[in-house]
């Protein structure tokens, strides 16, 4: 009977521990409230570090996406949890061993990380210009994967990355429907669609996440939010607010950034008086040359006039262009200049990720004495 008893107690002890294992291990993170989403700028990613997984979670890769796209990262320790197919759209083991990005705004976050040699693959590779990246493409370890919303799958699958960091334009992803259909899971970015200019530089934290860097992106984007936030304080305390104009015409229609937008908030924080300021929206205005000649006319100066590159060029395109102060006053200035060596324009692929160096640029120009010693990195004077 003692004995039988014995056997019947460490039944019971076994089936408990088994239960208790069980719900620690399942995907009913009803501890969420207690885990701190370390995203603090961003608004279109959270990111939730348990002790042996995270969980990423993706709301925005496009603008009115309506779902939210739920990632699990495993460590290579962790425990398999309860249900977890069900329960995410993509399940990793990190640190990932190799991966395809699809834009040139994911190259900075790869190198700052040390994650550029797992880069296996990437869309119309011309495109990138950093030196490091560059490298790996010149040497056929990067292979060339085809159009961004056209991916060549025979090729993606021969690199057989572990995972696709892919972006969408809208819901309509059937290219990267068939990536999944083969069976490499894809995790969707949407860095792009962010407004702040920090929530932008803050999607380092996604790559964190992908190569087991957190630790790393966290102090990367620290450095860039304190420097950010250095610069911006000189410019505020200055009571002078250039006028700014910017843009410029594409066939018959003026397109110019909104004043709510990512380079509308660049010239709020550099202390500038932008024309359209006050308007608000995501992505650019779409005006007439007589609406912006009217409002935009006696600008001081004039930020970002398209993929212009010379004075000339632009009096050229259209001899209205002449009739603008800043025109007149050779107060003109392009980030459209400075290219790679396959053509790539480095301000596409790198200014999301270093806004600290886009804002020094524009207090630079703006308000020349707070920043004597900076020299222009992304813009240039066009003469």
């Amino acid at each position: 009977m003692r004995k039988t008893l014995s056997i019947l107690i460490a039944l019971l002890a076994f089936v408990a521990c088994k239960n208790k294992s069980s719900e620690e291990n399942t995907t009913d993170t009803s501890d969420r409230q207690s885990v701190e989403n370390t995203v603090t700028h961003a608004q279109g990613f959270r990111l939730y570090e348990y002790s042996d997984y995270s969980i990423l979670e993706v709301d925005d890769p496009w603008p009115d996406a309506d779902k939210t796209f739920r990632y699990l990262l495993y460590t290579e320790r962790s425990m398999p949890l309860q249900d977890a197919e069900d329960n995410f759209d993509a399940i990793l083991t990190v640190p990932v061993k190799s991966l395809v990005v699809t834009s040139t705004t994911h190259i900075p976050s790869l190198e700052t990380l040390g994650g550029e040699t797992k880069l296996v693959g990437f869309p119309q590779t011309d495109y990138i210009s950093s030196p490091k990246t560059r490298a790996l493409v010149d040497s056929g370890t990067v292979k060339e994967l085809g159009g961004t919303q056209d991916l060549n799958l025979e090729l993606l699958i021969a690199a057989a990355p572990d995972v696709v960091v892919g972006f969408g334009v809208d819901g309509d992803n059937k290219t990267l429907d068939r990536v999944q259909e083969a069976g490499i899971p894809v995790v969707y970015n949407g860095d792009w669609v962010e407004q702040d200019p920090l929530g932008k530089a803050e999607w380092i934290k996604f790559f964190g996440a992908l190569l087991g860097k957190n630790d790393e992106a966290t102090q990367a984007f620290a450095q860039i939010e304190s420097e950010y936030n250095r610069v911006k304080a000189l410019a505020q305390k200055t009571t002078d607010s250039p006028s700014v104009l910017s843009g410029a015409m594409y066939k018959d229609v003026w397109y110019l950034p909104n004043g709510s937008s990512w380079a509308g908030q660049f010239l709020k924080d550099a202390k500038a008086d932008y024309r359209y300021g006050e308007t608000d929206g995501k992505g650019s205005l779409a005006l007439s040359l007589e609406a912006v000649l009217e409002k935009g006319q006696s600008a001081e100066y004039w930020i970002g006039p398209g993929q212009f590159t010379s004075l000339d060029q632009m009096q050229q395109a259209n001899s209205a262009y002449a009739e603008f102060e800043a025109f007149k006053n050779d107060k003109v200035y392009s980030f459209t200049t400075l290219k790679g060596p396959t053509g790539g324009v480095i301000y596409y692929e790198l200014a999301p990720n270093r806004p600290d160096l886009v804002l020094k640029d524009l207090i630079r120009i703006l308000h020349p004495e707070l920043l004597p010693e900076h020299e222009l990195y992304f813009f240039t004077q066009l003469k």
